[in-house]
């Protein structure tokens, strides 16, 4: 990896970091152990109720969110006992969300369909996280 290609990293975590804040009102620091081992999220929130282990993604090009990012966000979600999700951005283009499909019904499916996620946006995962932590406090 470059210094231009870890800074850019670096800037998106820092902003998505950001802008979740603005949107739940949790705040978040960037995981150094990212860099230094595998499979550790990328954001660490600083409010244990928050459901997510985010992977973010930052290029220059391409189309959607890729099944190795899923697979990485799934096993760093394992370690953590939270829900995977990826967020990611490609030049020139909005920030997309994948979350596992299950959020969209019971929570239950059948073991091989847990690769499967949706796509939303950075307000639909700030939505999605507020209703699960209200949920859990109720």
């Amino acid at each position: 990896m470059t210094i231009n290609s870890r800074n850019k990293g670096a800037t998106f975590e820092r902003d998505i970091a950001r802008e979740l804040e603005l949107l739940t009102g949790v705040r978040f620091q960037r995981n150094l152990e990212q860099s230094r081992a595998v499979d550790h999220c990328d954001l660490i929130p600083d409010d244990p109720a928050w459901p997510f282990s985010l992977e973010l993604k930052r290029y220059a090009s391409g189309t959607g969110c890729k099944p190795a990012w899923w697979a990485q966000a799934r096993r760093a979600a394992a370690k953590t006992g939270k829900t995977p999700c990826v967020v990611y951005k490609y030049d020139r283009r909005e920030v997309r969300v994948c979350l596992p499909i299950q959020l969209l019904g019971n929570g239950s499916l059948p073991a091989d369909q847990e690769d499967l996620w949706f796509e939303t946006s950075i307000n639909g995962l700030a939505y999605v996280a507020r209703e699960i932590m209200a949920e859990r406090a109720a």
